[in-house]
């Protein structure tokens, strides 16, 4: 099977080291993740990609710090407008066809079976971003959507994968980097063994 795990930094592929698998850096951001999504779709022609890095919790999550999660469903959380009344996300606009946003994507491969807990994400421009709405949200990240939206239109099989490393909070606190960088490398390899013993869909 051919896997390829994308990481948006060389930091958080850093504890990650196996020999069966491609490895790539995409950079950080939705733009450079859907362009280099669809660059490894083109030139790799991986069986399985996943996108593999860490991100925030949300106050009310049953995740903690450390804790990786499966993403299962992915929002354009900040992708809208600010008035004076406040934020509208773009997909509760009344908008013609051409211009609407998807509410959420989904994650089509999962099925339970997984060795990992499901999650949902927002994905943002702007992280720590007080305005968005995170209600039913575990996780927060900034490219989770745009991979998702390329893997779907190229029906390609794909997962993401997310330790969480930090509070989203604007309050000053600490980050554990170094930790949860190590819990992601641990969970990869869990779901890559996973994926290898249970063979081609």
């Amino acid at each position: 099977m051919k896997i390829t795990v994308l990481f948006p930094t060389a930091t958080e592929a850093r504890f990650f080291q196996r020999s069966d698998v491609q490895v790539q850096v995409s950079g950080i951001g939705m733009a450079q993740t859907a362009a280099a999504t669809m660059k490894l779709l083109l030139t790799a022609r991986p069986d399985v990609l996943i996108l593999a890095g860490i991100a925030g919790v949300y106050p009310g999550s049953s995740f903690a710090l450390g804790d990786s999660v499966l993403v299962a469903r992915e929002h354009e959380a900040d992708l809208g407008f600010c008035t004076r009344s406040g934020f509208t996300q773009l997909a509760d606009l009344q908008l013609d066809m051409e211009f609407s946003a998807p509410r959420e994507y989904l994650c089509p491969w999962l099925d339970g079976s997984e060795p990992l807990p499901h999650g949902s994400s927002n994905s943002v421009n702007a992280a720590l971003a007080p305005f968005i709405r995170t209600a039913g949200v575990d996780v927060e990240n900034m490219e989770g959507a745009a991979f998702f939206r390329v893997c779907q239109q190229e029906g390609q099989r794909f997962f993401e994968l997310r330790t969480i490393s930090n509070r989203v909070t604007l309050d000053d606190e600490p980050w554990d980097m170094d930790g949860s960088i190590r819990n992601l490398a641990r969970a990869l390899d869990q779901l890559i063994d996973w994926l290898q013993s249970a063979g081609p869909v």
